[in-house]
């Protein structure tokens, strides 16, 4: 894996906003200043803090007032949001729906941030299940017909993809989109969610962020599918999500309470992000 960031790069606003916050000496107007320079990234923001997803009470009015909010980690992640369905254009579309993609990666967010309810800085979840799946994004755009063959094994389960791009790349999608993911400098507990998605036992410090985005993963994968192919459904539901479950303590019922709110977050948001 090289440097996928000059494949795909953030917008020079989210590098900026990035720098500042990363600097830990960043203020309010500092932020609200680069923001505000850029009148599609100030609308999204404050679409971002009137949703439900937030459920603040009363209206926010400025950027400033959104910041003070939400906080910096938040408005971080926000930003990156609203602004990286714009950075992954051009992908074939015979390999990926991007509506359909989206759709799934916003459902992905949305439900494990439902899921880590009880975590202190839950925004992160959210960040990391929207982005769970860029690496297939990078593969779909510089590697069309490989992917083609690797997507035809969808129908024997989640597994078979991932051993054939083991065996194609060297790596899987979800090490690529961890490495695009620490590139942009995002945290370490975000992008190791994503590397250890399929593996989320491999790696005892970062079991339970992992096992939450595995849930969310294939509980997002029941109310939409990331991809165009038919999966088995006998095959849909690998070992290591059932260990996640397991490790989480998900009853069918449980589930069942999740995907009923998450879906009425879930149309909000992506109506925000595209």
């Amino acid at each position: 894996m090289t440097d996928v960031r000059s494949i795909f790069s953030l917008p020079d606003v989210v590098i900026r906003i990035n720098e500042l916050i990363d600097s830990g000496e960043a203020t309010n107007t500092e932020l609200e200043r680069v923001i505000l320079n850029d009148p599609a990234l100030t609308a999204k923001l404050l679409r971002f803090a009137n949703s439900s997803y937030f459920g603040l009470s009363g209206k926010v009015e400025t950027v400033l007032r959104a910041i003070s909010i939400i906080g910096h980690k938040e408005l971080r992640n926000m930003v990156i949001a609203s602004s990286v369905t714009a950075t992954f254009k051009g992908i074939p579309s015979d390999l990926a729906n991007m509506d359909t993609f989206w759709y799934h990666s916003v459902t992905c967010g949305v439900t494990a941030r439902l899921l880590a309810s009880s975590v202190d800085s839950r925004e992160r979840f959210f960040i990391a299940g929207l982005l769970h799946g860029v690496g297939r994004l990078i593969l779909f755009s510089q590697f069309p017909k490989e992917s083609a063959k690797i997507l035809s094994c969808a129908n024997q389960g989640v597994d078979a993809v991932i051993d054939a791009e083991r065996k194609v790349f060297g790596f899987t999608h979800a090490q690529l989109g961890a490495e695009l993911l620490r590139q942009w400098r995002l945290p370490l507990n975000i992008w190791k969610m994503v590397e250890l998605q399929f593996a989320p036992m491999k790696d005892e410090a970062h079991k339970y962020d992992a096992s939450t985005l595995c849930a969310a993963v294939n509980i997002a994968n029941f109310i939409q599918p990331c991809i165009n192919q038919k999966i088995n459904s006998e095959k849909a539901i690998p070992a290591h999500a059932f260990e996640a479950w397991s490790l989480l303590s998900l009853s069918p019922e449980l589930i069942e309470s999740i995907i009923t709110v998450a879906k009425l977050q879930i149309i909000e948001l992506l109506n925000i992000v595209r």
